[in-house]
Formats: C-alpha cells, structure tokens, sequence
C-alpha cells in the first residue's frame, strides 16, 4: 500500500522577546491512522497582550493534534477537525471566564491558531486568526488564508477571530487537490510580516532539502529583517502521492481466500455451521455456532461467481467494518472475537426473528400506531448512522428485522456511504445507484449525492407502503433522469377508503416524500414527531380532494353523475 509521503521542517524562537507564545506541533500517525486520518500539522500564536496566552496556544495545538486522532474513523476529515477545534474553543474561553480576567478577552487563553490535515491527494487547511498558510507551488507562491483582523483608528489593526475569544467561533475550512513537489508553509506573523512571499519563495526553490535546518534558517532571516515578535515556521513538502485508492478491509480482500462451500456440521475458524440462511447470487448467510462461547453467530461468505470483484468484494468486507462502528440496538452488531481470520466473510449477530417483508405478509393491514412504532425504531437505527456520517441508503422492507420480543434492526450494509472512506475516493467502492429502486430518492436517479434527507424519503417511502401497500409516485421515480421529469411527478395520497388515516397524517408523508430534497423534513426528528403529534401547520390545511383520498371513489360518482346526466339529456330530447 503506497501512501503519500510527506518530508517536513519546522522552527520556532521567542525573537527579541523573552517569552515564545508560539506553538506547532506535527502528528506521526500510524500506517492506519495516515490512511484514514490522514497527516495533521498545526501552528498556534498566543497574543501579546495576555501573560497565559502561550498556555493557550500550546493546549490549542497538542489538543488538535491529539484528539483528532481519536475522532471516529468514519467521519470526513472537515467534521473531526471542526468538532476538535470548537472544543478547544469551547475549554479556552471557559478557561478565561473562570480567571482573573474573565471581563477582559486581551488578557485571557487566546491564541490564532492554522492546521493542515493532507489525507491522500487532498490537502484540507483549517483557520483562526492571522496565523497564515501558503502554497508554493511551480515557481509561484500564494496566501491560502485571509487573515481575521479589523483596522481601527490610524492604521491600527486587531484581531476579528481568534481561539478563546468567544464561546463559539467560525473556522475557515477549505481543501485542494495535491501535486508532487508542492510545499505548504504554516507560519505566525511574527514571520510573514517580516519576509515578502517572493523572497520567501527564492529561499525555498534554492534548498534541495525541507528540512529544521531550512526553517530555522528563514526565522533567523525574518530577525534580520527586523521582526519584534515570535516567530514559528513550518514547511511540509510532498514528495510522492499515494499511487491507488485504498479502502481499510483492502488488505482484507488481498491476502485472505474465498472460503470452501460450507454444509451443516463444517467447521472453520472456531464456528461449527448449524444451517443455511439465506442464499442469493451475491452470498450466502448461515447460522453457525462459536465453539468457545456457543452462542448463534451469522457468517456470511461472498459469492464465488463475483471472486473476482475487487469492488464487490471489498463493499462485502466493508459491512462488519461498518458494524462494529454502530453501537445501537436498532443495527445489527457484529460480534466481538479475537481469533484471526483464514478466510474471507463477515460475523453478524443471529436475530430469532423474522424480516419486515415477512412480517407484512402476516400482517397485511397493521393500524397506524403499529406502523408508528416501527419506523420510530428504524429512524433510531438511521440516527446512529447519520451520528457517524453515514448513510444506509437501502432501507426497505427486506433489510429491516424483528425479533421475538419486538425489537426492530437495520441490516445490509452493503450499499452504505461513509464520509470518511468516500472522501478517499476509491471507485471501486462507489455504487452508480445505490438501494433498490422502489425506496431510493429521486436525487441518486440524477446522478447526485445522497444526504441525510435521502435516507429520509426511502424511510418515508416504507411508511407509506406499510399503511397503503402502495408506493407514493409507484414505479415513476425509477423512470426519471432529469429535473424536468422528476418535476412532473405526482405524489399520490396514503388517504383510501380501506384504511383510517388522519390527514394530518398525509400531509407529514408529502413533505417527506418530496421529490426536491430540499423542501423535505431537514432531519429524521421532526419527520418522526409530525408522524405522531399532529402539525398545527397541517391541521389547518383544507382536507384533500377526494381524486387524491380515493381514486377509484371518485370515478365511481363522476360515472354514475354522467350516467343520470345522460337520461336527463335523453328525457328532454324526447319530450
């Protein structure tokens, strides 16, 4: 596995000052950790006027570097380090409001504070205040930040934005494509206010090697130049990109065999298959026993017509990957074991129970409160995905369990996007539609991104067939590939004649099943509470039209109208 590799040099001094409020920090991740996470740097300038602001500036950079790192490895790299960062925000200004000083923000835990986290061939740079990130690259140099100061009376300029400052603060995130040989400078103005960008840049091109000794050598040039403050530079410089995408089961797919086809009483690994499950042209699912602990294991192995599908194979591995990230009651876990694996498949917890699909064959018409408390445990199960950053994007009748005591789970992984691996890029991994047709929203037939909010239509989608056995636009939606086309579809009302539904009830299922994303519910929450508690918006709309409450009703009095309108006609001609 060939990951980008990064050289770096980086320096610090206090100046002409007595005291370095400056801080920088360089993260040395594990092989695993610069896969998924990335490589992370960061600088972090205490400001002049308070004597605790080097505390500040230290705890800023040694927090980030730490506690990104424990962020969950499925998050993209924009959310981990934004909630990294508003958290030191968060305990620097609390640190100031509990000092001497907590009336006056100069004197208090503030610092300035720029990262770069590069993670594959991206480069994500994060900001705070007037410390500066700069891209060199091809002979040419460019300031990727803008720096957050205001300029008072006479010239005089002060900071806008800084960590600790406020309770909340606004981070600048921006990221870029890499290019071999590009070099990204982090540094505190104590340096790029003393050294112009273009003789900063003929420094650079003229070393053959980044390394501490080219950084201390431009803070001493900034000194020359006349520089009163601190003065902190880091250079990271690329030397080679990472040449393939690599997912975190890859190794997974490359170095373990397809197992044996496997009948009742086989052993492998330490489980003792019992029976067949399921069987489909994808894989194949049994119910097998741990020798060690005895309790029902489900072992899934792949299909060894589709062997040679690195992508299929590693979306396969990916679902115990995703599982043992979810700790919910509504998804399906993965058990815990520590024997290695001699094979390729997945471990999933055993479910006594039956799927929803089969459950609805029983049970053909559940009333509405039902029907209410199972899609509420669904949506739980999708709110533990969407915590992580991910999205199922299969959620239908097939992929949801209940067991015997009630209990509702979401299972198959197998077309879940995670944030954090997407952003890797492999296209090995990406599914042109993923789902099933019936259930996916309107967007992924476009070609687009799903969200949060496309979870939410096929979760709405499975509530309307629950209540109707029917589908909101039936087959239509599978059809369409343009704004155009999706613009003319008609959602057709849950209301019939067969079953009681309140129309509040209705109306809650048209706002989530609208075809424009951006006119449904903004989360799963409110869909849920419009589903039980009724919408004053809703009550006071007019009752809908019977044409939408019930079709076929309606035919039936505009015939029989027509009829006794034809003998009226009838009559008069004749008399």
């Amino acid at each position: 596995m060939q990951l980008t590799k990064l050289v770096n040099g980086q320096y610090s001094s206090a100046g002409r000052k007595t005291i370095n409020q400056d801080f920088y920090g360089l993260a040395s991740p594990t092989q695993v950790q610069a896969q998924l996470n990335g490589y992370a740097a960061a600088v972090a300038d205490g400001i002049s006027s308070s004597e605790v602001s080097h505390i500040a500036s230290q705890a800023a950079v040694n927090s980030f570097i730490h506690d990104y790192y424990s962020t969950s490895d499925a998050w993209s790299v924009e959310t981990s380090a934004k909630r990294v960062i508003t958290s030191i925000n968060a305990w620097l200004f609390a640190h100031s409001k509990q000092s001497e000083h907590k009336y006056d923000p100069d004197k208090g835990y503030v610092c300035t504070f720029a990262a770069v986290i590069v993670k594959g061939n991206i480069a994500h740079l994060f900001h705070v205040g007037d410390s500066r990130i700069y891209l060199c690259r091809h002979n040419s140099i460019q300031q990727l930040t803008n720096d957050h100061q205001q300029i008072a009376a006479e010239g005089v300029s002060y900071l806008s934005r800084a960590l600790g400052m406020q309770d909340s603060v606004e981070i600048d995130h921006q990221q870029f494509t890499l290019c071999e040989g590009d070099t990204l400078l982090l540094s505190t103005d104590g340096f790029h206010n003393f050294i112009d960008p273009s003789v900063l840049l003929t420094h650079l091109n003229h070393q053959t090697q980044v390394n501490d000794a080219l950084a201390e050598n431009l803070v001493q040039q900034a000194i020359e130049n006349g520089s009163d403050d601190n003065i902190t530079v880091q250079i990271i410089q690329v030397q080679s990109l990472s040449s393939e995408c690599t997912s975190p089961v890859s190794n997974l797919v490359d170095s373990l065999p397809l197992p044996p086809p496997l009948q009742p009483g086989f052993h492998i690994d330490g489980f003792k298959v019992i029976r067949q499950l399921h069987y489909s042209a994808r894989s194949h699912v049994y119910l097998v026993n741990d020798v060690e602990t005895e309790k029902p294991v489900v072992l899934k192995t792949p299909s060894v017509d589709l062997q040679d599908d690195n992508g299929y194979l590693e979306r396969f591995c990916l679902e115990e990957w995703i599982s043992r990230r979810i700790n919910n009651v509504h998804v399906l876990k993965a058990p815990k074991t520590e024997r290695p694996k001699n094979y390729l498949y997945t471990l999933s917890e055993y479910v006594d129970g039956q799927s929803l699909q089969q459950w609805l064959t029983d049970n053909p018409n559940p009333g509405l409160e039902t029907v209410r408390d199972i899609i509420e445990q669904v949506a739980r199960g999708l709110q533990a995905f969407h915590r992580l950053e991910m999205l199922h994007q299969d959620i239908r009748p097939e992929n949801i369990m209940i067991d015997l005591n009630g209990t509702v789970k979401i299972i198959d992984f197998g077309s879940t996007m995670v944030a954090g691996i997407e952003e890797l890029g492999c296209e090995q991994l990406t599914l042109a539609l993923p789902g099933t047709a019936l259930y996916m929203a309107p967007e992924y037939f476009l070609g687009e991104m799903g969200t949060q909010r496309s979870d939410l239509f096929s979760l709405a989608v499975l509530t309307y067939y629950m209540l109707s056995g029917r589908y909101p636009y039936e087959t239509h939606v599978a059809k369409t590939r343009t704004f155009a086309q999706q613009r003319k579809l008609n959602y057709q009302s849950v209301l019939d004649a067969h079953r009681h539904i309140p129309t509040w009830v209705d109306a809650c299922l048209r706002t989530a099943l609208q075809v424009d994303p951006y006119k449904r519910y903004d989360a799963l929450s409110e869909f849920i509470h419009d589903l039980r508690h009724p919408n004053p918006q809703f009550l006071q709309q007019s009752k809908a039209p019977l044409i939408e409450r019930s079709p076929l009703l309606f035919w039936k009095w505009l015939s029989a109208l027509l009829v006794l309108l034809n003998f009226y006609l009838l009559y008069l001609l004749n008399h």
